[in-house]
């Protein structure tokens, strides 16, 4: 006789913790953010904001060329 696996997966984190703390850690986020931009000169901050998008445009670029060459494979 053979046992079967039994697979205890676990929920989604967002199960896991609840909508109070959700909450909360929106409201810090924003607080830090203000408080981030308020000890920050304007410049700095839009210039953040561009290099962060940089840096998002960059990975995008990097992952649609790890796909086109998986497509590329694939029609060999």
């Amino acid at each position: 006789m053979t046992e079967k696996k039994t697979s205890k997966r676990k929920p989604p984190i967002s199960e896991c913790i609840p909508d109070e703390a959700i909450e909360h850690a929106k409201a810090a986020r924003a607080e830090m953010r203000k408080g981030f931009e308020s000890i920050f000169p304007p410049e700095f901050v839009a210039h953040h904001r561009a290099a962060h998008r940089e840096m998002l445009l960059a990975a995008r670029e990097l992952l649609n060329h790890a796909i086109e060459r998986i497509e590329t494979q694939e029609g060999k």
